[in-house]
């Protein structure tokens, strides 16, 4: 399937994980190039390290940006983050199309204003449900769907003038849109079903035997991962067409 044009993407890496389990599996910039090749396996995606303090010298020269998951707390404060949430609210005053997962989305909330807190349930952790709440028009049929998650922290308050599209359980701003050019979720879309049961047995020791044992039994049936990237390009189609409005 084809889009609009063929469009040119910065993708803002702030994983920092750099154990050996990252570097055995592929990269974020090699899971979110392969998520868009998906549904438009022309478009091209370029990697920049933000969290290694690796920002694009020319941010408005791409048709689009997404903003990568991380194991770090967006409430660290770094540096890195700090010019990143910066870079956020430049690129949403320009209306450049940005879409943000997991730390992406909590990320672009904090820069709007929104409160991250704990998950009141704990962690959400393995394949976990979706539920639209409101559609956009980029947005599918789809009333459910799941995708692949694990975090502690979430948006705790909707960002003054986005619109709520997903809720999750526990998680009542699971994804919103904010003047059609922004987009997140708060899972992972990135993730493959091979990469997520890995990581569950990484992170077994860290979320404990009861959020494993859950997230093992998650995972006998797989994310809608391709409904997603398909969900993902059109909203990239709409906002580089509605850019200038």
């Amino acid at each position: 399937m084809c889009g609009l044009f063929d469009m040119r993407i910065a993708t803002l890496i702030t994983n920092t994980d750099d154990s050996a389990f990252a570097r055995a599996h592929p990269d974020d910039g090699e899971k979110f190039a392969a998520l868009i090749a998906e549904a438009r396996p022309d478009w091209i995606t370029v990697p920049y390290w933000v969290c290694r303090d690796e920002f694009p010298s020319d941010i408005a020269s791409f048709d689009g940006v997404m903003i990568t998951g991380s194991p770090a707390s967006v409430l660290a404060g770094l540096p890195w983050m700090l010019q990143l949430e910066d870079l956020i609210r430049e690129m949403i005053a320009a209306r450049q199309p940005l879409f943000g997962a997991c730390f992406g989305h909590q990320m672009i909330a904090k820069a709007l204003g929104a409160s991250i807190i704990p998950n009141p349930l704990g962690w959400a952790h393995g394949r976990l449900d979706l539920r639209r709440v409101a559609q956009a028009p980029w947005s599918g049929p789809e009333p459910w769907f799941s995708l692949y998650g694990s975090h502690s922290e979430q948006v705790g308050d909707v960002p003054q003038g986005a619109r709520v599209l997903f809720e999750g359980q526990g998680c009542l701003v699971a994804g919103f849109e904010l003047n059609g050019t922004v987009f997140t979720v708060q899972h992972h879309p990135e993730m493959t079903h091979g990469f997520i049961t890995d990581l569950v047995e990484e992170y077994a020791d860290e979320v404990g035997q009861a959020v494993t044992i859950s997230a093992r039994a998650s995972l006998a049936q797989p994310a809608d991962r391709g409904l997603f990237a398909d969900e993902l390009a059109r909203f990239f189609d709409y906002a580089s067409a509605h850019r200038a409005e």
